[in-house]
This record gives C-alpha cells, sequence and structure tokens, in this order.
C-alpha cells in the first residue's frame, strides 16, 4: 500500500501544479539511506583520492613549493600560472599533444568501428577467432608492447621496413624510413603504436552493435535498402551513445599522452623536440626538477582544457546522440 500511495502522489505532483517542496515518504527515505549506503565505499574513494588531492594541488599552484626542500615552501599567489601561461614551452607541448590528437584520434576511432563492423557481420568466416585476435594484444604489458614496437619500426631490422623494401620501397636503412628518428615520421609510429591496443575500444563497438534491434534491419531489407544505407540510417544513430562514450575516453587520454614517449626517450623530445608532449612537460616540470608548485599550475590548465572540451562535447551530443526512449 506505500508503493501504490507513492505512485499516486507522484502522479498527482506530476500532472498538477507544484505548490511548494514535495516532501519524500518514509518509503523513499528507507531507500535513498540504502542507495547512499551502498555506493558510499566509491563516494569516500572518490573524496580521499580524487576531490582532496585536487584541491590540495591547487593550493601547491600558489605556492613556490619543491619537493626536494618543501620546508622553504613559500606563497607566491598567481605566478606560478603566469609564468606557465607566458612560457613558450608550454604551449608547444600543448600544440604537439593536439597534432598528435588530429592525426591519431580520426584513425584510431575509425578502424576501431570498422573492426567492430566488420566482426559482427554473419558473413565473415571465423568471426569468433578473428575477435580474440584482435583483443589478444591489450593482453600484452604496455610497456612491453611500447619495446616491441620500437623493434618492429626499426629502420634496418624491422619487418614493417623489410616489407616495404620486398615492393620495390626504398625503407631500409640509412636513407630509408627511419619511423623514430624523423619528425616527420614520430606522429605516425606513435599511431601505429595506439592502433595495437584498440581492442578494447573494437569490443565496445561490438556490444553496441549487437544491441540494434534486428527487426530494424529485416524492415528495411524488406523496403529496399543496401547495406550502406542500413548502416548510416539504422546502425550509426543507434550506436551513437557508445560513439560518444569512446570519444569523450579517447579524447582525455590523448590529452594525457604519455607513457610511450617517456619509455622510447625517456621524455627528452627526441627527435628535434616533436615528442615533447604536455604530459611529458608536466612530469619534468614536477617530479625532475621537483618544482611541484608550478608543475600543479600545469596540472591545473590541462585539467581546464580537458573539462572545456568535454563540457563542448556534451553540449553538442543533444543534436547527434539518440537515447532510446527519449523525448525531445
Amino acid at each position: 500500500m506505500d508503493m501504490l500511495s507513492e505512485i499516486s502522489s507522484t502522479r498527482q505532483s506530476v500532472g498538477g501544479r507544484r505548490t511548494g517542496r514535495t516532501k519524500m515518504s518514509p518509503l523513499a527515505w528507507r531507500e535513498a539511506r540504502w542507495g547512499l549506503f551502498f555506493i558510499s565505499p566509491w563516494l569516500i574513494g572518490f573524496i580521499l583520492f580524487y576531490v582532496l588531492p585536487m584541491i590540495v594541488s591547487f593550493g601547491f599552484s600558489l605556492f613556490n613549493f619543491t619537493l626536494s626542500n618543501p620546508e622553504a615552501a613559500s606563497f607566491i599567489g598567481l605566478e606560478n600560472w603566469r609564468r606557465m601561461l607566458s612560457d613558450p614551452e608550454t604551449w608547444q607541448a600543448m600544440w604537439i599533444t593536439f597534432r598528435f590528437a588530429i592525426v591519431s584520434f580520426p584513425i584510431g576511432m575509425g578502424l576501431a568501428f570498422s573492426l567492430a563492423v566488420l566482426l559482427n557481420s554473419k558473413s565473415l568466416l571465423g568471426r569468433n577467432v578473428f575477435r580474440t585476435l584482435f583483443y589478444a594484444p591489450t593482453m600484452v604489458p604496455f610497456i612491453a608492447s611500447i619495446l616491441i614496437w620500437a623493434q618492429v619500426l626499426n629502420p634496418n631490422t624491422g619487418w614493417i621496413n623489410r616489407l616495404l623494401q620486398s615492393v620495390g620501397i626504398q625503407a631500409v636503412g640509412t636513407n630509408g624510413l627511419r619511423w623514430m628518428d624523423d619528425p616527420n615520421l614520430i606522429l605516425i609510429s606513435y599511431t601505429f603504436i595506439g592502433i595495437w591496443g584498440i581492442g578494447n575500444t573494437v569490443l565496445i563497438y561490438l556490444a553496441s552493435l549487437q544491441g540494434v534491434p534486428t527487426e530494424l534491419y529485416e524492415a528495411s531489407t524488406i523496403d529496399g535498402a543496401g547495406w550502406w544505407r542500413r548502416l548510416w540510417n539504422i546502425t550509426i544513430p543507434l550506436v551513437t551513445p557508445v560513439i560518444f562514450y569512446n570519444l569523450i575516453t579517447s579524447l582525455v587520454g590523448l590529452l594525457q599522452y604519455f607513457i610511450v614517449p617517456w619509455v622510447l626517450n625517456n621524455g627528452n623530445g627526441y627527435p628535434e623536440g616533436s615528442t615533447n608532449f604536455y604530459m611529458v612537460h608536466f612530469y619534468k616540470q614536477a617530479f625532475t626538477y621537483q618544482n611541484m608548485g608550478y608543475g600543479s599550475s600545469l596540472a591545473w590548465l590541462m585539467f581546464i582544457v580537458a573539462l572545456g572540451i568535454t563540457l563542448f562535447l556534451f553540449g553538442t551530443a543533444r543534436y547527434w546522440v539518440y537515447y532510446a526512449g527519449e523525448s525531445k
């Protein structure tokens, strides 16, 4: 009876004019308390390991604070922020990061979705085998994968240059393709390494494709729609929430790009400073030079940039992301 009365009161509050604040029933309060109880471990962890460190890091950005001599910390206000915004190395590192995102992001997103569509095709023989093979590289430790690819892209012994040489392209030797040494090729090389690990993204796309109602395909086939029209008018609109999710996570991940250049070049920017990504610049300032105050301001700048991009994407989502059952 309590549930029926709550539903009745909810209908009346929705259908009629609200005259004041809706009072929660005892049942609603009990459900809210149990809900808070079950999510309390996550809330506590979020506050302790995310919110509080962010507040502390913002405080560090207002101090001249070094890890080697924390007792000599002094308040300098926004001096770290002024130094950061006027430092050309900061903006150069930001531009390198965005340039890599421009190169790597469309390739990774497009290839992952295309592979998911292919692996979802009923006409593909050995689908399960191919799904396993495309996902298997994600099981290899990332550091090991980076070192493997450093040898794969070796200008003299790497199998990519050997393969190109076998088809008549001058790729081996000092006059060949030096993937890791040429500033014009280094971002493509890092993109190759990123493609190696797109199995998780392919798996997410594949799960969303399998959730598309098959009756929509059957009805469109009866109406004479071809494969491309079904993909464009049915498949893509219905998986746009997953595309949006991968869009956000991929962009944030690219803005935080760090491990590959640090493992391969120890963050020295080789070749010719073309791999001095923003997070490499941040890490050197904060931990190599131990200037934690300046490093905290760099971290907050990237947070503001990532937050701005994320809010912009969420603002545009209502124009192209389709949610089933949503009224517009």
